[in-house]
């Protein structure tokens, strides 16, 4: 699998009072205990994946729960949860009311089937990423994971469709503003959407301009549910898949647009600039390319660090420059690309270029 977004859960930006107890976890001083900072971001963190994991926020979507009737639909101890939902009070995911604890409402809508994109998803391949993170120091002293994210998968069978589902839940996001600024003509005919996994886009696509047709190339273990998704959706005639690693498999040619969606920082700069090659090449003079990626020549940002921090963990790799990828496109006959930063800022920019005649 190579397509993606950041593997570990990243929650966008909010505008609600943020309770005492994350602003000592998130703002140290002099005045408070030395390890409080450490501390208080490792339970806040490890408290919404274990809720997710164990289904909590969905267990209040459709209403405040007593903290018996709550352990008993979680099959957990009433210790157990009381102790969980009450540090989840403290940190502004769960209220306390006269019926029960209840979802915030930022739970509600990020963590819930409920909400506007279930990001649950998210909170169950953190766990998979908290693992990985205990190789960070092996990391830091040898510049590279021992094995990369992509063989652990192949290892470990439940972790290619968590990442996917993951995947998704971000694609339900992005998916509008790939709609809004890629705008393709009438007589486009088809798409290959290189690490499209779970295949969001491709729908997308293919429900807005009735006679495209699409291609998506990711690895075998990233496609386990979207043979399923597609035949759903009635697509299975429009839509195929093709397994294979990017840098490997054919992908064809003839192609009126190319999604590149969060892969660039997955691979090297070598590979980078041999798939834009590749992408030139399968294009259609006046085909677009669209790379969403988060480039590291912005003013370094809190998100963006960690992030980049992530990937060493993962598969060693970084994400590239804009001036990187300027220099691809043009070596490849591409035009100069339209920058379309996102919001908010975690969301990652779009690049969007031309094949030139």
């Amino acid at each position: 699998m190579v397509n993606h977004t950041p593997h570990a859960f990243h929650p966008f930006e909010r505008s609600e009072v943020i309770p005492m107890s994350s602003r000592l976890a998130f703002e140290p001083s002099a005045q408070q205990l030395p390890m409080l900072d450490v501390f208080l971001p490792m339970m806040k963190s490890a408290s919404i994946i274990a809720a997710g994991q164990l289904e909590l926020f969905e267990a209040l979507a459709a209403g405040p729960l007593s903290a018996d009737a709550l352990a008993k639909k979680l099959s957990s101890s009433l210790e157990g949860v009381t102790r969980l939902a009450d540090f989840l009070v403290t940190v502004g995911y769960l209220e306390r009311t006269e019926a029960g604890f209840r979802n915030s409402d930022q739970a509600q809508q990020w963590f819930t089937s409920a909400g506007q994109v279930n990001y649950a998803a998210g909170l169950q391949w953190s766990a998979n990423a908290w693992v990985l993170l205990t190789s960070l120091v092996k990391c830091v002293r040898e510049g590279a994971p021992e094995e990369t994210l992509w063989q652990l998968m192949e290892q470990r069978e439940t972790w290619g469709p968590a990442f996917s589902s993951y995947m998704h839940a971000f694609a339900q996001q992005l998916g509008p503003d790939l709609i809004e600024h890629v705008k393709l003509p009438a007589s486009a005919k088809r798409l290959l959407d290189l690490g499209g996994s779970h295949g969001e886009h491709s729908l997308s696509f293919c429900k807005k301009y009735p006679n495209l047709e699409a291609v998506i190339v990711d690895q075998l273990s990233a496609l386990s549910e979207t043979a399923n998704t597609v035949e759903a959706e009635g697509m299975t005639s429009r839509i195929s898949l093709r397994a294979g690693d990017l840098t490997r498999v054919p992908w064809g040619e003839g192609y009126d647009l190319v999604l590149f969606l969060s892969v660039m920082h997955n691979q090297s700069p070598e590979n980078n600039r041999i798939s834009i090659d590749r992408i030139s090449k399968a294009l259609t003079v006046g085909g677009t390319l669209v790379i969403h990626e988060y480039p590291t020549d912005q003013p370094l940002h809190p998100f963006e660090a960690a992030f980049t921090l992530t990937l060493l963990t993962e598969t060693g790799t970084r994400p590239p420059s804009s001036a990187n990828i300027r220099e691809w496109l043009k070596s490849a006959g591409m035009s100069e690309p339209r920058v379309v930063p996102l919001t908010p800022r975690e969301k990652g920019t779009l690049f969007l270029s031309t094949k030139l005649a």
